[in-house]
């Protein structure tokens, strides 16, 4: 081979060698780029997480806005609807498992009356709080209340079956259509949205004013069931603060 002919393979060589640096070059900027585009649009997704946030926790302001903001600290937290603390209740009469039709107006002058609110049927924690609340009746008599009735937009057919299954004794109403339970703003406090009363508490006393209310149902933990103790607790509180 000729001195030439070496020395243009070595050039051609060199050139081979140098060739991938441009490419390499691009290969960084495309990482760059690529590195880029996935920051915009992880800043994007965040972005609209918090704007997405912001307007659920707007959502929830204005959904407790039927009612004063109350016991929201502790282990059972609960926002007051309206009618709240001091407004006539509602009227309330309603066909009931136990038979006939139950009359809030009937124990105007009488007793208090205690009106829980439920999920219904789909809610098996509902109705172990109503079989907490028969074992625990004496206790609540204790306190001078008298009826307490639950109240559930179920057809009473349904919930005349599932309260003999449930051995029950205490009436369950049937607010078919939901007009009661919306005189008393009960389905803006559940987590069926509007479908179904949440767990609502409503003491009315016997001059027909409400002594006391809490919607434990809604955001942010929607709870269906609370303690006796801790329902007993709230209800001596009100009472106490009645008198």
């Amino acid at each position: 081979m000729s001195g030439k002919s070496a020395k243009a393979n070595r050039r051609a060589a060199k050139q081979h060698q140098a060739a991938p640096k441009p490419i390499r070059a691009a290969q960084r900027r495309s990482t760059t780029t690529a590195g880029s585009r996935t920051r915009l649009v992880v800043t994007s997704l965040l972005v609209v997480g918090a704007a997405v946030g912001g307007l659920y926790l707007l959502s929830n302001r204005n959904h407790a806005s039927t009612g004063t903001s109350n016991g929201n600290s502790g282990s059972y937290p609960y926002q007051v609807g309206a009618p709240g603390r001091g407004a006539a209740a509602p009227d309330v009469k309603l066909p009931a498992t136990t038979g006939g039709t139950f009359d809030l107006a009937s124990y105007r002058g009488k007793k208090p009356v205690l009106l829980y609110f439920q999920e219904g049927l789909t809610c098996q924690p509902c109705w172990d709080q109503i079989s907490a609340i028969e074992k625990d009746r004496a206790k609540f008599a204790a306190l001078g209340i008298g009826p307490i009735v639950s109240i559930t937009t179920d057809a009473l057919g349904q919930i005349t079956q599932k309260a003999s299954d449930e051995g029950l004794t205490i009436p369950v109403l049937s607010d078919d259509g939901g007009r009661v339970s919306d005189s008393y703003s009960a389905r803006d406090f559940g987590m069926m949205g509007h479908d179904r009363d949440g767990h609502t508490f409503v003491l009315v006393g016997k001059n027909g004013t409400i002594v006391w209310r809490a919607d434990y149902g809604g955001a942010p933990k929607y709870t269906m069931f609370v303690p006796d103790d801790e329902l007993l607790a709230q209800l001596r509180r009100a009472i106490g603060a009645q008198a």
